[in-house]
């Protein structure tokens, strides 16, 4: 048994009948490449060959009793890999708008608490011949990092495959009482004084750099806790970002759209600037809300807000499940109308994010998560839905969030991985999510947003690269 650390807890009590806290992909795969047709069976017996070196995937929950503390993770005794590895069909002519759709809609399922929080689709029928696998996994038990450990374990450096070698032998958990579930948190409880000790020691030390850190002026959030003014780059609302169509409670319903642009375009304009990849992501994403916000009348006077995730997973936690995130708050020039305009100021609200992140306690966000009883944590989450608070008081519009990638040619049961796009989760307040992984050359980008709230997704993907040909020609 392995309990959830607090953050992890937290993307199970962020869950509503609107909120969902899996995240997934689409791998599309060219099986011309296969030595073998790739059915449903084949890929079955791959990945359960494979299990042993993905073990949120044989877990699932047990919950202690009356949510007094983290659940906890147990090997599932009826694990069944057939529940998990599905299949269906596009009809002609399986086009990329039918796979985005196909894929909202299975992105919109919760999964299934009472069985380990991973499901697996292939998708036959995409057109050029070509098929695509969907999987999603609950972020209670990855974050982006062990998501590429997954990716890792399934895919080959060749058509051939790998030497499986000796699967070592699984053991299953028995299911615990509840005795025995109280007993255990009553330990772990016990260590809850230590670990507020400790957070509240690493928040005064860091305090200092937090005053003199380069980039507070240009970060409101400390400002106000400080109680000084500055010209900062937000706009005087403070912590309340601007208020956009897609900043509204979400439904169950989803769109997804997803685009792929030249990673050497990228660093073209990236070296004319001397600013990095993710500035150019950032520069991206706002031009294209920028275009997307004034096609709908609706473009604030203000930057909009972009929370940004970031890995503070060490050398020694690598391999390892469960999350290890934290996040920075950095305004997005929209309201900037020159596209390298728009990238110079991403790259210095980037440079001043960093700066602000790094004066903080790492895992600042983990051990604050860690004192939430999951019963209240949920209650919470339902409550704030209920009376739409985050539409009252919303720090940021929307998380963009990039993800490194393999950079060399990867196999997928022999079939060559064309492409592997992200979708991530979204929630009440933040009805958009942009997220970008590398591979094969090339940026996949995947949005995903509320389906009434933003019904033309596919528009501002293609903004995208717009946007990109616009930079190109500003740093030519």
């Amino acid at each position: 048994m392995q309990q959830l650390s607090g953050l992890d807890a937290a993307f199970l009590a962020m869950e509503t009948s609107a909120v969902f806290g899996h995240v997934g992909s689409v791998c599309v795969i060219d099986p011309s490449t296969s030595l073998e047709p790739l059915t449903l069976d084949r890929l079955t017996r791959l990945i359960e060959k494979r299990l042993h070196l993905i073990p949120p995937f044989r877990r699932r929950l047990v919950e202690v009793p009356l949510g007094l503390d983290q659940p906890y993770w147990i090997e599932d005794p009826g694990f069944d890999i057939e529940y998990h590895v599905r299949e269906l069909a596009l009809a002609e002519p399986g086009d990329n708008r039918q796979l985005a759709e196909q894929a909202a809609r299975l992105h919109a399922r919760p999964l299934d608490r009472r069985r380990p929080l991973w499901e697996l689709y292939l998708i036959h029928g995409l057109h050029g011949g070509r098929k695509a696998i969907y999987t999603k996994v609950h972020h209670a038990a990855i974050d982006g990092v062990s998501g590429n450990d997954i990716l890792a374990a399934v895919l080959d450096l060749s058509p051939e495959g790998r030497d499986e070698g000796e699967i070592p032998e699984w053991t299953c958990d028995k299911q615990p009482g509840n005795v025995s579930m109280l007993a255990r948190s009553a330990v772990s409880l016990s260590s809850n004084p230590i670990r507020a000790a400790r957070m509240s020691y690493g928040l005064v030390r860091s305090l200092p750099g937090l005053a003199t850190s380069p980039g507070r002026p240009k970060l409101p959030i400390v400002d106000r806790l400080l109680k000084r003014d500055a010209n900062v780059v937000l706009s005087s609302a403070g912590l309340r970002a601007p208020a956009t169509p897609f900043n509204k409670s979400v439904s169950a319903h989803r769109r997804w759209a997803f685009v792929s642009l030249p990673l050497d375009d990228v660093k073209q304009v990236k070296n004319a600037l001397g600013s990095t990849v993710n500035d150019v992501v950032m520069a991206l994403s706002a031009g294209a809300l920028r275009r997307w916000l004034l096609e709908h009348d609706a473009l604030p006077d203000a930057p909009l807000v972009a929370g940004v995730p970031v890995s503070v997973r060490t050398d020694d936690q690598k391999g390892k499940g469960g999350n290890r995130v934290s996040s920075m708050i950095a305004p997005i020039p929209t309201h900037l109308a020159d596209a390298r305009e728009r990238l110079q100021a991403c790259s210095e609200a980037m440079r001043s994010a960093k700066q602000q992140h790094g004066a903080l306690p790492a895992d600042m966000l983990a051990d604050v998560a860690q004192f939430a009883m999951p019963a209240l944590a949920g209650q919470a989450a339902r409550l704030a839905a209920r009376l739409r608070l985050v539409e009252r008081i919303n720090a940021f519009n929307l998380i963009i969030s990039n993800v490194p990638g393999p950079s060399v040619p990867l196999y997928y049961a022999g079939c060559r991985l064309e492409a592997y796009y992200p979708l991530s989760a979204i929630a009440d307040g933040q009805g958009l999510n942009i997220t970008v992984m590398s591979y094969g050359g090339q940026l996949h980008f995947g949005l995903i947003a509320d389906r009434e709230l933003v019904p033309d997704l596919d528009r501002m993907a293609g903004y995208l690269a717009d946007e990109l040909a616009e930079l190109k020609k500003a740093v030519a």
